[in-house]
């Protein structure tokens, strides 16, 4: 887990400019270990960051408490193999040296929220008086088909919420990797607006 700090850019050696976010990696600190035995599946849950206990919940302080740890901010579950799961114990710091310049990395946020949005702007519709839409240019226009079936269609692309919702941004390299400072910069945007948390998995997807 990170906090998404802000965009910049860096200059590698030939010169070229490469637009980064910055990313605020704080140790994550193993709260709990989840078994298939136990839990019916393995993963690790994480806390990331420290939250003072005055703003800290009885629930929290005591689940925290249990794995000798301070309260966090955040926690969030990774699901691993029962064979990665023995690696790591209760308490164990997660650092940001895990990853390393050039690795393929998936960063997994929530998006920024945009409120009530048409058609045009939410689903990229062209501008026009056709296809049902009349004296109206930014509306969508006819919704339903004729005679058979008689109804609209399940999943149409209508006025809606737009954004504020889970985003995954696949296959995206890390440039950089400052484990003093604990930052970590990858190439291209993330979701979520500054200040927000995000999650950074190895990419699942193979580069194409």
């Amino acid at each position: 887990m990170c906090r998404k700090i802000g965009m910049t850019q860096l200059f590698n050696d030939a010169g070229e400019c490469i637009p980064v976010t910055v990313l605020d990696a704080q140790p994550n600190r193993v709260v709990q270990k989840k078994t298939r035995d136990k839990d019916g599946y393995s993963a690790l849950q994480l806390g990331y960051g420290e939250r003072a206990q005055r703003h800290a919940t009885k629930a929290l302080q005591g689940h925290c408490a249990k794995a000798q740890v301070a309260p966090a901010k955040a926690l969030r579950e990774s699901r691993i193999s029962a064979e990665e799961l023995d690696k790591y114990e209760v308490g164990q710091e997660i650092g940001v040296d895990i990853f390393s310049a050039g690795q393929r990395v998936d960063v997994i946020g929530t998006s920024k929220g945009k409120g009530y949005a048409g058609v045009v702007k939410r689903h990229g519709f062209g501008v026009r008086t056709t296809h049902g839409a009349h004296e109206y240019f930014r509306h969508g226009g006819s919704i339903g088909p004729g005679s058979f079936p008689g109804r609209v269609i399940k999943g149409l692309r209508m006025p809606g919420h737009m954004g504020d919702e889970r985003v995954t941004t696949l296959n995206i390299e890390v440039v950089r990797v400052d484990a003093e400072k604990r930052l970590l910069f990858v190439r291209g945007g993330v979701p979520g607006h500054n200040d927000a948390m995000v999650r950074v998995r190895p990419s699942v997807r193979a580069r194409g």
